[in-house]
């Protein structure tokens, strides 16, 4: 098979993408120096950012969630702020919540932790529908009315959601509607040997994350997640983009298949990942990257014990690259 999409069919195609992409890839060598072990991830988790996405991240307790969550708010110098949720959460407890003030004779608003610019709701499956719908039914609209006032959430505004297995107690599984507002997921398992060692050997990476120094700030990432928007994607990829919907709406071993937002979202994070490649157009494999992480929540296998990433594979190795 012969890709129609190449650099050369692109003017400038074969620099890096001016403006901030030398200060992201900062970013992604500083995070590495804190998540040992776990590149791929951490750069899904970043891409997913550029995109303008939401971050699912599914796994056990202790192998280094927050982690990831708080060195990218410090890497980035985004405000950080970290939710427990748990089974007697309250919308009001998230979003905030207006009170009388007697001595102004009117109704002051407290606003809730999701008004940050990186939100870590740890442990979303713990709370009940009721919050977890508040949480992203905000991630989705970016804005909170409460009161009959509408007020924005802050700009960039991403949300990292940790859920444990569905086997764990007192988890209340989303639902898919509400597993599509992720754009990406990732589950960053136990660490490899040498990196399990260098935690032995320095205690843990409370102290290096707490050390990290913003390397970008909010107003380059803004610029950053621009540029993303404009990386190019030629016809044939967004041909290539439709063979792998088609691919996945008619697969006999999976419930369903990408829905027309999820596509887009797929496009969004194929232009973040080759942005961070430093490329300006995107190449049939940034959406091979991505793929699998914008799928696995998403394409439940008809199987319960069946494994979506190993169905997602043979998706991609079946589908013809126009």
């Amino acid at each position: 098979m012969t890709r129609a999409v190449t650099s050369a069919s692109v003017p400038g195609a074969g620099s890096a993408p001016p403006g901030s992409a030398g200060a992201v890839l900062a970013v992604l060598n500083a995070l590495d120096r804190v998540i040992l072990g776990k590149s791929a991830q951490v750069r899904l988790a970043l891409a997913c950012l550029l995109a303008r996405g939401h971050l699912l991240i599914e796994d056990q307790p202790g192998v280094g969630k927050t982690t990831l969550a708080h060195a990218l708010a410090r890497t980035l110098g985004l405000e950080f702020r970290r939710v427990q949720f748990t089974a007697d959460l309250l919308p009001a407890d998230l979003l905030g919540v207006s009170v009388w003030d007697a001595r102004e004779g009117t109704f002051r608003y407290h606003p809730g932790p999701i008004f940050s610019q990186v939100l870590l709701a740890d442990e979303i499956n713990r709370a009940t529908p009721k919050t977890q719908g508040a949480l992203l039914e905000a991630m989705e609209e970016r804005q909170v009315s409460e009161g009959g006032v509408t007020r924005l959430l802050p700009e960039p505004f991403f949300v990292i959601a940790t859920q444990n297995p569905a086997a764990y107690v007192g988890t209340s599984p989303l639902p898919e509607a509400q597993l599509d507002r992720f754009l990406l997921t990732v589950t960053l398992g136990y660490p490899d040997p040498r990196a399990e060692r260098a935690l032995l050997e320095t205690g843990g990476r409370a102290g290096a994350v707490r050390d990290l120094p913003a390397v970008l700030g909010p107003a380059a990432l803004l610029a950053a997640q621009r540029e993303v928007d404009e990386v190019y994607a030629a016809p044939p990829l967004l041909d290539y983009l439709q063979l792998l919907a088609r691919a996945t709406r008619g697969h006999p071993a999976l419930v369903g298949g990408l829905s027309p937002r999820a596509l887009l979202g797929l496009l969004g994070a194929a232009r973040a990942w080759a942005f961070l490649a430093g490329r300006p157009m995107v190449l049939p494999e940034d959406v091979q990257a991505v793929f699998p992480a914008l799928g696995a929540h998403r394409l439940p296998p008809r199987d319960p014990g069946a494994r979506v990433g190993e169905i997602l594979a043979r998706v991609l190795a079946e589908t013809p690259i126009p």
